[in-house]
């Protein structure tokens, strides 16, 4: 599936969190193909450099690491102090991660963290790069989501409910960023094979539906903010899914799933 964006609508840079692996990687090896040059923002540096110097050598463009821990106020002002000078005319608010666990298991200091991971960094870049792009009168911003979070998901509520929130905030936003021809979209991410996928204790043996492609999550997911759709779940059979099973029997099912996949008595 072929994406519909291009560097001309939008600007020339793309900024994408989380790029180091899985998503964010697919994002940064797709927009590099439609010729966006790259900040690739994570924790991970030798990763990002490898990563950088496969696609600016592939595609002929440039890219920028930065590493940066953004569970961390610091982490966020570094990224918006290192791409000052830059135009960045897509966002790709990606960063965030998950753990299966009794609520009361997790530590105060990792709920916090997991809060300004999976929401708070997301809602700070949104606000600085929006601003910058309202001006331009053009930009782009896709927000990852998850499928299930608002609905809430046992042995994983701090997840569930940062990831809401970036619904929330994304179908807010829609309206909001029209008249300033900016576009914003939620990627309400579904089952997809990335590594996440394996540490939330999924295989490909004990899930009954087998798990999308990072390419077709990635290829779905672009073609929504060309569209600017408000929000995307991509693969049909996770869209049939959410129709037909009711959010009780979902709550209950995730419940069931996680607590088997990962030992929790």
């Amino acid at each position: 599936m072929k994406s519909k964006i291009e560097p001309s609508a939008f600007g020339d840079w793309a900024l994408i969190t989380g790029a180091s692996s899985g998503i964010g990687e697919g994002f940064a090896r797709r927009l590099a193909a439609e010729g966006f040059n790259l900040v690739l923002v994570a924790r991970r540096k030798e990763l990002l450099f490898e990563l950088g110097g496969k696609l600016s050598s592939r595609y002929d463009i440039q890219c920028q690491a930065i590493q940066a821990d953004l569970t961390r106020k610091e982490g966020i002002d570094s990224v918006i102090e290192s791409t000052g000078n830059l135009e960045v005319g897509l966002l790709i608010s990606n960063a965030g991660t998950g753990n299966v666990a009794r609520f009361f298991d997790r530590a105060p200091e990792d709920l916090t963290e997991r809060i300004h991971l999976n929401a708070t960094s997301h809602l700070l870049l949104t606000h600085h790069f929006g601003q910058k792009m309202a001006l331009r009168k053009k930009g782009g911003i896709l927000l990852t989501g998850a499928m299930g979070a608002v609905e809430g998901v046992p042995y994983m509520a701090t997840e569930a409910a940062t990831k809401g929130f970036i619904q929330a905030l994304g179908k807010s936003l829609h309206a909001e960023f029209k008249e300033f021809g900016i576009h914003i979209t939620v990627l309400v991410t579904t089952p997809t094979e990335t590594p996440i996928f394996y540490k939330l204790g999924f295989s490909l043996q004990n899930t009954p539906v087998k798990p999308l492609s990072v390419e077709q999550c990635v290829a779905e997911a672009l073609n929504a903010l060309a569209k600017n759709k408000m929000l995307v779940y991509p693969g049909l059979k996770f869209r049939v899914m959410r129709a037909l099973i009711p959010e009780p029997l979902s709550r209950k099912m995730s419940a069931r799933i996680l607590k088997r996949n990962n030992n929790i008595l």
